[in-house]
């Protein structure tokens, strides 16, 4: 039988069990993407000394020149790397795994203003956020997948484990996934094998640069929840099966964007046990077909649940984040006592940033 505190690997690196912080935005970097508030640097060594085997970090954006989210992490050039080493050396203290999440936005955001420069596969208005991309030029498209492997090249640098690619939530490598986001007509856009072929080729960009050690992990849509996009399961596990040939380490499967339908986001309310794994159908799917070890993310609040997931199902990981923005030592309490009530109600108060949670 298998037990949420195995230790398992995630590609060459053991990790202490199979809890995984999912990335959130926090809010406690500077404007520019620094860290220099104190704040920040005890939250994550309250994670890490909390029992959780993998933390994915906040997402760091990989250019200066947009705004995914206020108050972001950056990654985008090497004035990053000391204060990042500092960060994963806490981390580490706690025999605790840490992996960057990596982005570009695009028009996903709502905090660009008209001076930005935004890309996107098409220029295709933004339900979400009313603003229309420049569509990339293949010099464009060239520029973003290296801006990719930099990034992981200095988390690499920095004493991160590995790096995770967004590929989900509406941000640009999900809208190439996207028939609605993504009209192109030459190699990037068209079947599902050409609009994945800018993460496959960011995959292989990093792969050829980072040691055999560092983790590469993606997190990815298995549906955008939109009435006009036909992107679906089906064609997240097509993805998904060409990563894994690749040898992907880690597929943590998510699900939504910003302008999908109510309720069938990335961010759901979970009130009863019946709303809880609300991904776990998608994930499982993807599971059977791939090798590599995939994550479960989305609404986990019982243990009893998760315990049926990794042994009913071929998922490894448990991914969450709310739960742990409530109580950063809740992996340890459980681990004492698996019938440990969660503290965190799932208001979303913690989405909103600023304050890590109303009950801290």
């Amino acid at each position: 039988m298998n037990s949420l505190f195995d230790r398992v690997k995630i590609g060459n690196i053991e990790v202490k069990n199979r809890f995984i912080r999912s990335a959130t935005c926090e809010k406690l970097s500077d404007s520019d993407g620094h860290n220099r508030k104190q704040i920040l640097f005890d939250y994550y060594e309250d994670l890490a000394k909390g029992g959780v085997g993998t933390i994915i970090s906040s997402f760091a954006k990989i250019d200066k020149n947009e705004i995914p989210s206020i108050n972001m992490m950056g990654i985008y050039d090497d004035s990053f790397i000391e204060e990042y080493k500092k960060l994963t050396s806490i981390i580490h203290k706690y025999d605790t795994k840490v992996i960057m999440q990596i982005v570009y936005g695009g028009s996903q955001s709502k905090n660009n203003s008209k001076d930005n420069i935004v890309f996107g596969p098409s220029s295709i208005k933004n339900p979400s956020s009313n603003m229309t991309p420049i569509e990339m030029t293949k010099d464009n498209i060239k520029y973003i997948i290296q801006k990719f492997i930099d990034a992981a090249v200095r988390a690499e640098k920095s004493g991160f484990d590995g790096v995770q690619l967004h590929i989900a939530h509406g941000y640009l490598l999900s809208q190439f996934l996207s028939p609605y986001f993504n009209r192109r007509k030459d190699e990037y856009g068209g079947n599902i094998e050409n609009r994945g072929r800018i993460i496959y080729e960011i995959y292989e960009g990093i792969r050829s640069e980072a040691g055999k050690n560092f983790i590469i992990s993606v997190k990815i849509n298995s549906d955008n929840f939109i009435d006009e996009d036909s992107y679906n399961i089906e064609e997240c596990i097509e993805v998904c099966e060409t990563l894994d040939k690749m040898g992907i380490d880690l597929i943590e499967i998510s699900g939504g964007m910003g302008c999908s339908r109510e309720n069938e986001g990335a961010i759901r309310k979970v009130k009863t046990k019946d709303d809880e794994a609300y991904f776990r159908e998608n994930t499982s799917k993807v599971a059977n077909i791939v090798d590599s070890p995939v994550a479960i993310v989305g609404g986990l609040r019982s243990i009893d649940i998760m315990e049926d997931i990794i042994n009913k199902e071929k998922i490894e990981f448990i991914s969450m984040s709310r739960p742990l923005h409530s109580e950063p030592d809740l992996i340890n309490k459980w681990k004492l006592d698996k019938n440990t009530k969660l503290r965190c109600i799932s208001c979303n108060q913690c989405n909103k940033g600023g304050k890590i949670c109303v009950f801290r």
